[in-house]
């Protein structure tokens, strides 16, 4: 099996929620975020220090870069696409540590703000978002509806929801729906 996939030349990337207009009031903001990368990353073996080397190459113009997504699992999450060069460069920098694959193509993130953020959020989901039980960059997979998702708080009344691209759109809905009392 190949270590490095080359992808096809003529691949066209067109933004899910490109026609998304962000939704806000005084009390809520939902806005479809940048399609940057999404780096997911499987720890091999013991994960011991490697917390510490995912934070050291994450992108700093984002809060929280590097998300949990289960024990031995990571995101690395960006504003700005990488290239093939320094997506393989930033797996190579992690082995043996642990085995990196992009998301990039494959997950859609959506942000909520806003005063309202946890009574929109907990129309859908069954996590608790006290800012003392869910902290700032504290983040989980969780079902919102009937979607798979994973939520991440970056502020105390700011969340980001990072989902398969093919379920963005109905999430977006079901977001704006949920919402819709505030806005």
């Amino acid at each position: 099996m190949p270590d490095r996939v080359t992808p096809p030349a003529n691949r066209l990337h067109r933004a899910v929620l490109s026609d998304a207009k962000p939704q806000e009031s005084e009390s809520i903001r939902i806005a479809a975020l940048p399609e940057g990368h999404v780096i997911e990353v499987l720890a091999k073996g013991n994960a011991a220090g490697l917390r510490s080397d995912l934070e050291s190459l994450a992108p700093t113009n984002i809060v929280c870069p590097v998300r949990a997504g289960g024990p031995g699992q990571w995101f690395i999450v960006g504003d700005k696409p990488l290239s093939q060069s320094e997506i393989e460069e930033l797996i190579e920098s992690l082995r043996p540590k642990a085995d990196c694959v992009d998301q990039s193509h494959g997950r859609v993130r959506i942000g909520i703000s806003g005063k309202k953020v946890e009574q929109v959020l907990a129309k859908g989901t069954a996590v608790d978002l006290a800012l003392s039980a869910f902290p700032v960059g504290h983040a989980t997979p969780t079902q919102i509806g009937h979607v798979s998702t994973h939520l991440t708080r970056t502020a105390p009344d700011t969340f980001e929801i990072m989902v398969l691209r093919g379920f963005a759109e109905s999430l977006w809905d079901e977001i704006c729906l949920m919402a819709r009392e505030y806005l």
